[in-house]
């Protein structure tokens, strides 16, 4: 154990336990970050399930609904025949935005050791 942190540190309602919970699906991560960076924080379902290879409009749909019961998004629809909805990051969603890119990113720069896991890591490379 670090010197200064003690085992309530780690206790099941700590910070660290709470922000990987946010994370425990990649889709969570995913549309954050494909609503900032390609989409400047805004887009419509469609767009999003576009934006996003691999996504089920029912994953996608259920993503969304969990991300706006925990106020990472906010939903508005549109007054436009037929009627359109719109997601939105909010001020919290923008805030988680900062470490899903910083892990994005790392995840680019390091590829080849991404690459050197192979299956061991549970992900799959088309």
């Amino acid at each position: 154990m670090q010197p200064g942190l003690d085992e309530t540190e780690w206790r099941e309602d700590c910070a660290p336990r709470r922000v990987l919970s946010l994370f425990a699906t990649k889709w969570t991560s995913m549309v954050l970050h494909t609503l900032h960076a390609r989409h400047g924080g805004a887009a419509r379902t469609g767009v999003l399930l576009r934006s996003l290879p691999g996504i089920s409009k029912k994953m996608l749909t259920q993503t969304l609904r969990e991300m706006e019961a925990i106020g990472l998004i906010e939903r508005e629809v549109q007054a436009v025949m037929p009627p359109a909805v719109e997601y939105r990051l909010t001020v919290l969603g923008r805030r988680f935005v900062e470490p899903v890119t910083l892990l994005y990113d790392w995840g680019r720069r390091n590829a080849d050791a991404l690459d050197a896991l192979g299956s061991r890591a549970g992900a799959r490379r088309e």
